[in-house]
């Protein structure tokens, strides 16, 4: 097993597999001329089995493959359909665009669970935030893996004076249609733009949905990230990921491998260890493994506290958004 000094075992690892993504979301990419990560720096199909098998042989038996853009790699199939074979529930987070391509790759991989991102429902405001125009097919994608007999998670990046009036009409959307939406307070990365008056928090949250429909909290697990709840008659459900006011850090089990083969034991730790490199030098990947996970902080990176209206986004050390995976 792996485990840290506050005892939390760690059993599910989010691999990156590209930082190249096909849209432009201000609050994941720095810039629109970013400079992605040349091919020969990232993890190999290879060099990403084999790490994957360290992570399964010590108890991991949860894999997230995220991106960038995880489907816009080339390789992207013979990936999850290698990772497949082992041990472990397999289940994917992206942007919807591609997913029409590779939905028979998907049901042979036997992954039953998407998260897909849409932080709005109006076409206008998508090409604002993403800078593309792919509303309608992301759109057209999450119903497609719905009826598909995906269960679909859509994350929703909620921002002050951009999307917040939104909020109850993706509560309208779980009417008739099984889909479960996860609204996340604004998070600070590199570049993104972050400031406290941008977060619009989960309290905020619960108010805005409680002043239209009543609200019922559902029963969570250990290792949730998301505050549960429902509104009754709806087919579907929405939840909180309130990592800025109220984070779950005490039922952590996650780890994050970053395209370029860095292990980074929290979202927000400044620290990282090169597992890539190791492993194409030859040497043995667990005992670096053990080590990041012993150094954990026992939350936030170990950067900041939820007094977040006096935090200050430079004073964090940490890559893009786009460059650790979501």
């Amino acid at each position: 097993m792996i485990v840290d000094k506050f005892q939390r075992v760690h059993n599910y690892l989010r691999i990156s597999l590209t930082d190249n993504c096909n849209l432009r979301c201000f609050y994941c990419m720095p810039e629109e001329d970013y400079e992605f990560t040349p091919a020969s720096k990232l993890m190999q199909h290879d060099e990403i089995m084999a790490i994957a098998k360290v992570f399964t042989a010590e108890g991991v038996d949860k894999i997230r493959l995220t991106g960038g853009e995880p489907l816009v790699r080339k390789d992207a199939a013979r990936i999850i359909t290698s990772l497949a074979e082992l041990p472990v529930t397999l289940t994917l987070t992206t942007n919807g665009t591609r997913l029409h391509e590779f939905l028979p790759v998907l049901k042979a991989a036997k992954i039953r669970s998407l998260n897909i991102s849409l932080d709005t429902l109006q076409a206008d405001k998508f090409n604002l935030l993403t800078r593309r125009n792919q509303f309608q097919q992301v759109f057209d994608n999450i119903h497609l893996m719905i009826n598909n007999g995906f269960h679909v998670k859509v994350n929703v990046v909620v921002m002050k004076g951009l999307n917040d009036v939104e909020i109850n009409d993706f509560i309208e959307w779980t009417k008739d249609v099984p889909v479960h939406v996860r609204f996340i307070e604004f998070m600070p990365f590199s570049g993104n733009r972050w400031t406290s008056n941008k977060v619009f928090t989960w309290q905020q949250i619960l108010e805005v949905v409680g002043g239209k429909y009543p609200i019922t909290s559902l029963a969570g697990e250990k290792n949730d990230t998301a505050k549960k709840y429902m509104v009754e008659g709806h087919a579907g459900t929405f939840a909180v990921i309130s990592t800025m006011t109220s984070p779950f850090c005490a039922g952590c089990n996650r780890m994050r491998l970053t395209a370029d083969g860095k292990m980074k034991n929290c979202l927000f730790s400044a620290e990282e260890t090169d597992l890539l490199s190791a492993l194409r030098n030859g040497q043995e990947i667990l005992p670096l493994i053990k080590q990041s996970i012993g150094n954990k902080a026992k939350e936030l990176g170990g950067q900041f506290t939820t007094d977040f209206e006096h935090l200050h986004a430079e004073d964090i050390h940490n890559r893009s958004m786009i460059t650790i995976g979501g």
